[in-house]
């Protein structure tokens, strides 16, 4: 018997889902990071953006996340409709390291995250990430303190979130 999805349960189950960079976009009036009670980045108005590494991730990967954050319109024109990416609002970007994004918790209570990027490699990737999406956008991002127990704090404006993942490239 099929699905709407088209796939038994059992076939679904056994399918290979692609591990792709994924991104969380939060548009926001403010947010900020602490790590042991002291605010190590905040910005205003802008964007939000949790980021998870999976273990396959290439540059291509972080070229359209990069690419898909610059150029989405979800800051209001003057007519208030979300006409204006963050660079032409003048908004900032804070952007924090997010492992969790890759917890798979179909089987068991624990998630597993098995699929997220090793600490080792991802905290290199997760500077270049930064200095690529300064470089593709000339905005500075803000962001977290890569691996450390932060507090993230936002205040999300409309509320307008938005999920990315690369895998959507192809």
């Amino acid at each position: 018997m099929k699905e709407w999805w088209g796939y038994s349960p059992k076939e679904f189950s056994r399918r290979s889902f692609p591990d792709t960079m994924r991104a969380v976009v939060q548009r926001v009036k403010q947010a900020s990071v602490s790590v042991s009670d002291e605010v190590v980045s905040e910005i205003n108005r802008g964007l939000l953006v949790l980021v998870g590494f999976s273990a396959q991730d290439k540059e291509e990967d972080s070229a359209y996340i990069i690419r898909k954050i610059e150029s989405m319109r979800i800051f209001p024109d003057k007519e208030s409709m979300m006409n204006l990416s963050v660079k032409d609002y003048g908004g900032d970007v804070l952007i924090v390291s997010q492992f969790t994004l890759y917890g798979d918790a179909r089987k068991g209570r624990r998630p597993s995250f098995s699929r997220a990027m090793k600490p080792e490699v991802a905290s290199n990737f997760y500077i270049r990430f930064l200095e690529e999406f300064n470089a593709a956008t000339g905005i500075v991002p803000k962001s977290g303190i890569f691996a450390a127990d932060m507090d993230v704090e936002l205040v999300n404006w409309g509320p307008v979130t938005i999920l990315l993942d690369s895998e959507k490239m192809f």
